[in-house]
């Protein structure tokens, strides 16, 4: 592929698109035809006629890219010249099983490239979509008038309720609610909003009602530059190169050279074809996409998504780690921690209380309470009043209950216990007056997190940073636990590109694991990104080079192993390759191969292609199998 290749067009993909098809439709004829030759010997005109068709059905869109390439040369083109070349020699010559396979094997690599490039596009378009979304614009007279978000401007005053997305970046006039930024900024718990307060678009308002003044829109805006800065990574992605393609120029001179030295010393064209086709490179070209092939099979047996084959090859070179905490380290949802019972209160008529409240209401810490009990299990509930930041107060048969911060209790006049030191979220429940506890929640670590970590550094990635848009108390925390010595903490997603580029800069070669939207411009500008496939938002999902489907971070060692098998593997099929082709040139050249030597050269050079078949399909046997992992404390447990 050339470089720095941006996002394919429609165009693009439609013609690769085709291209596969062709290549799907010559195979079967290929197979048929061989087919043909075997069951109906002598009928072999009509086997040969098939293979004929199948060579004319791949070879036509090779010759044609091949003369593009005379016309506007590149990289890229001096492979299709050599493949053209190579294809025509064994037309030369009758092999029309080299003419098959080769230009179908380029092809299947070619695609195999393509898919990264295609999924960044994919991200990008992921991305505008969720910029997108209507706002209710406040008129001059009052009123309230509905439109899309793009036709917003810096001064306009829009109104936000309860479950509407902020329409673009602004300042809060007038209300209360609680915002989730996690998409954004990668705060794990909701923002208070309130006069004063600058806010994202994005961001989701979870509870209330605001009044806000815009002060960003569209390239402007958060998500705006995120969109841009996220181009301009695609553009700074080192171009997909292979070994084949690098020296490519060079070894058509030097066939082409081989090739005329040949018939000018021997007088023989035969002994000049036989060197063509056994400098066709059919088991060089084969070797990195079967090497891939096997790989990223074996890698999605054990739930692992990688969407091109360079970025395979990369993860076999990563040094560091940088990794976010919300959703990849932790789970990125609220979870009940400690529940601290006042004097005649007890556990189980406070959780009764606390998870019945929080069933009628949508705020997150509500919703983590109403997941401690069945729904059948729960009171009923009448006269539900919500308390806009505050928390919801609602009558039960035992009397009037209340769940919310401590500003609520003091409100109604309520003495509740010490409000106990938590670094997170922290609610009360009353009953009728009576304090009843405190439950103290907060997003819980992984229970496999610390033990994949460490697996990682006895592979090498000993330099880890975590790197994320939460609190710095949170995030030293969650690094002391999984045994990160290095801590970047409220980040906003430019942020994490800038630290990750220096990291690279610095000589580094980062892997790059997040789940956000606030976390794909690190995803894309990593040398490698890795995205947590469970629960992932679908912009870093697409943005990612590799998709851990069940979000097992044990897995990214399964990653790195595996990569460094198929290098491996790949070494050892790019020499034996280049080894057999230039033994098979030497003979043909020599005339060692008689009177047939080009049907020789053409068997000996197809055998190659098996060898290199059948190392590549020693990757399938690798297998890793990981054990149950037993929740801790740290992972939890309520």
């Amino acid at each position: 592929m050339s470089s720095a290749a941006p996002a394919l067009s429609q165009d693009e993909q439609r013609s690769a698109a085709r291209q596969l098809s062709l290549a799907m439709t010559a195979l079967g004829l290929f197979g048929l035809g061989l087919a043909w030759n075997g069951l109906a010997p002598s009928q072999a005109g009509v086997g040969q006629l098939i293979l004929g068709a199948a060579a004319l059905l791949v070879g036509v869109p090779v010759l044609r890219a091949a003369w593009h390439s005379l016309r506007h040369p590149d990289l890229h083109g001096i492979t299709d010249l050599l493949i053209a070349l190579a294809m025509l020699g064994a037309w030369a010559v009758g092999d029309l099983i080299t003419a098959v396979l080769l230009p179908i094997v380029m092809i299947f690599g070619h695609v195999l490239e393509e898919r990264s490039v295609i999924g960044s596009q994919e991200a990008i378009e992921a991305l505008g979509k969720l910029t997108r979304s209507s706002a209710r614009l406040i008129t001059a007279d009052g009123s309230l008038r509905e439109v899309d978000n793009a036709e917003l401007k810096p001064g306009d005053q829009v109104e936000v309720r309860a479950g509407d997305r902020v329409p673009a970046d602004g300042r809060v006039l007038e209300g209360r609610a609680s915002l989730d930024t996690a998409p954004i900024t990668g705060e794990s718990l909701p923002v208070e909003a309130l006069a004063g307060v600058d806010v994202f678009g994005g961001a989701i308002n979870l509870d209330g009602r605001l009044r806000i003044l815009v002060t960003r829109t569209g390239a402007e805006s958060t998500l705006g530059k995120v969109i841009g800065l996220m181009q301009r990574a695609e553009r700074s992605k080192p171009p997909i190169t292979r070994l084949l393609e690098r020296h490519a120029s060079q070894y058509l001179v030097l066939v082409l050279l081989i090739a005329a030295v040949t018939y000018f010393t021997t007088q023989n064209p035969q002994a000049m074809l036989a060197v063509l086709v056994a400098a066709c490179p059919c088991a060089l070209a084969l070797a990195a996409p079967a090497t891939a092939i096997a790989g990223i099979a074996v890698a999605a047996r054990h739930g692992i998504l990688i969407r091109g084959s360079a970025f395979l090859e990369e993860l076999a070179d990563t040094r560091s780690l940088i990794v976010d905490k919300t959703g990849t380290l932790t789970f990125g949802s609220l979870r009940l921690q400690t529940l601290q019972l006042a004097d005649g209160g007890t556990r189980e008529e406070a959780l009764l209380l606390a998870a019945s409240l929080g069933a009628v209401s949508s705020h997150p810490v509500s919703r983590a309470l109403a997941r401690q009990l069945p729904a059948e299990a729960l009171l009923p509930l009448d006269e539900i009043r919500e308390r806009p930041g505050l928390g919801v107060i609602a009558s039960s048969g035992q009397g009037e209950v209340l769940l919310g911060r401590p500003e609520l209790f003091e409100q109604h006049g309520i003495a509740t216990t010490p409000v106990p030191a938590h670094d997170g979220p922290i609610a009360g429940i009353a009953l009728e007056g009576r304090f009843l506890a405190w439950l103290l929640l907060a997003d819980t670590l992984r229970p496999e997190a610390a033990e994949a970590l460490a697996d990682l550094r006895r592979l090498g990635l000993g330099r880890q940073l975590l790197l994320t848009g939460d609190r710095s108390s949170v995030a030293h925390a969650v690094a002391e636990d999984v045994g990160i010595a290095e801590v970047q903490a409220e980040a906003l997603p430019e942020d994490k590109l800038v630290r990750v580029t220096t990291e690279i800069g610095a000589g580094f070669r980062p892997m790059v694991v997040g789940d956000g939207i606030n976390d794909s411009l690190a995803l894309k500008a990593g040398v490698v990104g890795v995205a947590m496939g469970a629960g992932g938002a679908d912009i870093a999902l697409a943005s990612a080079d590799i998709v851990l489907i069940g979000s097992d971070l044990r897995r990214l060692g399964t990653c790195i192993r595996l990569s460094r098998l198929c290098r491996r593997t790949l070494f050892v099929n790019v020499v034996l390759g280049l080894a057999w082709t230039l033994a098979i040139v030497a003979a043909a050249a020599f005339g060692l191969l008689g009177v047939a030597g080009a049907m020789i050269a053409a068997i000996l050079h197809n055998l190659s292609s098996l060898l290199v078949l059948a190392n590549a399909g020693r990757l399938l046997r690798f297998h890793e199998p990981l054990p149950r992992v037993t929740s801790s404390a740290k992972a939890g447990a309520t």
